[in-house]
């Protein structure tokens, strides 16, 4: 199907205008107000107590998600493309339980399994520790690896495994030569949203973490706790903080992307 300019631009005019309403304008909008009254401000913000614990355990807890997730998301991958076994439909359909059931409700679930009389009693703390922040986190993460990996593999085949495993290559040697790099750009599209989700994940924390200062605040708790204390500058450049990771996380795995060959 092809269209005339004027309806290609108009298009393309449409497409650019929706974004920029619905990313553009409100991101734009709170790197102004973070810089509104300048860089010492902001500067002073960030570099409290508080705000310095924030970071570093969004950062820890994401440095624990994501190789978790992106190790789980690459074998289950590989069950659901090359398994064959009885029940694989209702393992797919469980992979997308994080896509369907609120956040607020993973975190009440996590409450009801690991609280006081749970299902499940530990010899170490779980709630309102950074044991079950990670459990949250890993939870609505989940899919991400595994929806972008499963494709790829599918594409690709398993004619080149087999002709390995002919050739007397072991599973382990297979994977590593011949499954990995095939696969390599899904897992590392699908390693960026998990990182992306993890840093950004507030539903599900907020109701495991117990929210203590200094111990169980993560960036996007700490943005809620200035905003609620009418501390709206602060809140703005932890904004700020958030969504700078996030764009040094997407440039980072866009210049990890292929690169086409020139021809």
């Amino acid at each position: 199907m092809s269209f005339s300019r004027p309806t290609t631009l108009g298009l393309r005019v449409l497409a650019l205008g929706y974004l920029a309403v619905l990313l553009l304008v409100p991101v734009g909008l709170v790197f102004y107000r973070t810089f509104e009254h300048g860089v010492g401000a902001v500067w002073d913000s960030v570099t409290t107590p508080a705000a310095i614990h924030a970071f570093w355990l969004t950062i820890e807890i994401a440095a624990i998600a994501v190789p978790l997730n992106t190790i789980f998301g690459i074998l289950t991958a590989l069950v659901l493309v090359r398994g064959r076994f009885r029940g694989k439909w209702l393992l797919d359909a469980l992979i997308d339980l994080p896509f369907a059931v609120s956040p607020i409700v993973v975190g009440l679930s996590l409450v009801l399994v690991y609280g006081a009389g749970g299902w499940v009693d530990l010899p170490f703390q779980v709630l309102f520790a950074v044991p079950g922040m990670v459990l949250a986190t890993i939870f609505v993460c989940l899919p991400f690896v595994v929806r972008e990996v499963a494709p790829v593999l599918r594409e690709i085949g398993d004619e080149q495994e087999q002709a390995a495993a002919t050739l007397g290559a072991s599973g382990w040697q297979t994977f590593w030569r011949i499954t990995l790099p095939a696969i390599r750009y899904g897992v590392a599209y699908g390693v960026v949203l998990t990182t992306a989700r993890a840093i950004g994940e507030f539903g599900a924390v907020s109701v495991v973490s117990g929210k203590i200062a200094g111990q169980t605040e993560t960036l996007t708790l700490l943005v809620e706790k200035r905003f609620q204390n009418f501390d709206l500058a602060g809140a703005y450049a932890a904004s700020a903080l958030l969504a700078l990771i996030a764009l040094l996380t997407l440039l980072a795995m866009t210049l990890l992307k292929p690169r086409k060959e020139p021809t």
